[in-house]
């Protein structure tokens, strides 16, 4: 055994050789940033569409549009508290912040998980009866809403028993499924485009029942898979 050799190899600590690269750290944000413009796009056009008849008791000539506009408070109650949690989390994520500002990082934390839960619950409540897409829509707001919340709870019951690590896990598991209602947006234009293309521009431009509904499992599954590649990227990371 080359004993000089053994000596003089350096140590690399597991934690540093975990950590992903700025590089990489600055795609993701680039990326969530992205998806969460797109949510808060789409819930400003929900807002212009849908307010004017809620306030009227007139019913929109959207169909889309209809079921937001009759279950107002359901909608609304899913929309609301997950926009506040979408635009905290990033922060709470945050190693630096987090670092930096305890204290802050600890009350928020409760704030954002309070509507986030409020979010998941209504997500179900909503999704499941009145979904849009059919069935597809229906099963995928059963199983990854369920999953959501499963992640929240299991990410507080880990920080009561101050175990950072799983609950970093799982605060990162229930982000990457929440982020995912940008992406079920951007596989409805695909679709939208694709069959615009097939049909020469004919089809009428709104998406498809049965694709809309495909559009969810194929981006909240794509999530659930990007959020465990993320935490066996950086098993190390303890928060």
């Amino acid at each position: 055994m080359n004993l000089q050799a053994c000596e003089t190899r350096p140590v690399v600590d597991t934690a540093e050789r975990e950590a992903p690269s700025p590089r990489l750290l600055r795609g993701v944000a680039i990326g969530v940033g992205s998806l969460i413009g797109i949510v808060l796009a789409f819930v400003v056009i929900r807002v212009v569409s849908d307010w004017p008849s809620i306030l009227d008791g007139s019913m929109p000539d959207d169909d889309f549009a209809e079921r937001y506009v009759e279950h107002p408070w359901r909608g609304y109650l899913h929309i609301a508290p997950g926009v506040v949690y979408l635009l905290g989390a990033p922060l709470q994520l945050s190693r630096r912040f987090r670092t930096r500002h305890y204290d802050v990082h600890r009350r928020l934390g409760r704030v954002l998980v309070g509507c986030a839960l409020v979010s998941g619950v209504f997500a179900l409540l909503f999704g499941i009866p009145f979904a849009w897409g059919g069935t597809a829509e229906s099963l995928a707001s059963g199983v990854f809403g369920t999953w959501f919340l499963a992640c929240l709870l299991l990410a507080f019951r880990a920080i009561r028993r101050d175990n950072v690590p799983q609950h970093r896990r799982w605060m990162i598991r229930a982000f990457a499924v929440a982020v995912g209602i940008g992406t079920i947006r951007i596989w409805v234009g695909i679709f939208e485009g694709v069959e615009q293309g097939m049909s020469g521009g004919t089809t009428p431009a709104a998406p498809d029942h049965t694709m809309f509904g495909v559009a969810f499992w194929l981006a909240f599954t794509m999530h659930v898979a990007i959020g465990e590649w993320w935490l066996r990227r950086t098993p190390a990371l303890d928060g």
